[in-house]
Order: C-alpha cells, then structure tokens, then sequence
C-alpha cells in the first residue's frame, strides 16, 4: 500500500504468500524438475533431487497437489501406476523461474559479498 496508513500485518508484503507456496525447501526443485522434464514417475523426481527423502517428497508433492500446482494421474493397471505433472496454474509459474534463472548470473558476486562480509567479521573478531 503507498501513500501511509495502516497495512494489515498479513497485507504487509504482497508476495509473502507466493514466497511460502512455491520456494518452500523442496517445492522449487520438485516444480522446476515437472516443468523441465515434464510427467513424471515418484521414482524418477526421486532420482532428479537426489538428497529428498520419500517421506519429504510425498509431502511435497501432495501439497503442491492440493495447492493446485501439481496434478497426479493414477493409472488403474496391474501394477498400479502413479505420475506426477505441472498443472495449468503451475505452468503459469514459468516466467518467474526464468528470472530466477537469469537472476542465477549473479551468484558469484553474491559469494563474494559473503567472503567480503566474513573477512570484515573476522578482523573486528
């Protein structure tokens, strides 16, 4: 809100609830790896983020199910087959992860501001 006045504490920064949806720990790695390489099994997202444990990524993906960013499509065969993909909603993400990525440019100077900032750390030490 411009111009002063009072701003509700959960109005205070519009983009907060985005924040919290869609840069949770895992979410981004489990939209990008659905939006890179489309449809996927459970045990090919495991494979793409190699750290993620089964318990987190089930969490995940059934929040980012019912948050409407991931759809999931369960085949009735024998074996039951399960599949993974980015929804409509979550495909309108793809602008902000290509910022992201270009954004990515600039992790080197945002390294070398930290080794900056620890060295002047360790001097007043």
């Amino acid at each position: 809100m411009r111009g002063g006045g009072e701003v509700a504490p959960e109005n205070a920064c519009p983009i907060a609830p985005v924040v919290d949806i869609v840069f949770s720990r895992w979410t981004t790695p489990i939209l990008w790896a659905l939006h890179e390489y489309g449809r996927q099994r459970f045990v090919e997202l495991q494979r793409r983020i190699t750290l993620i444990t089964p318990k987190v990524l089930t969490q995940r993906l059934r929040a980012l199910e019912r948050d409407g960013l991931v759809v999931r499509c369960y085949y009735a065969e024998v074996p039951p087959r399960v599949e993974y993909e980015i929804s409509e909603l979550g495909r309108s993400l793809a602008p902000l992860f290509a910022a992201l990525a270009e954004w990515s440019v600039n992790l080197d100077e945002v390294e070398r501001a930290r080794q900056d900032y620890d060295a002047r750390k360790q001097i007043r030490a």
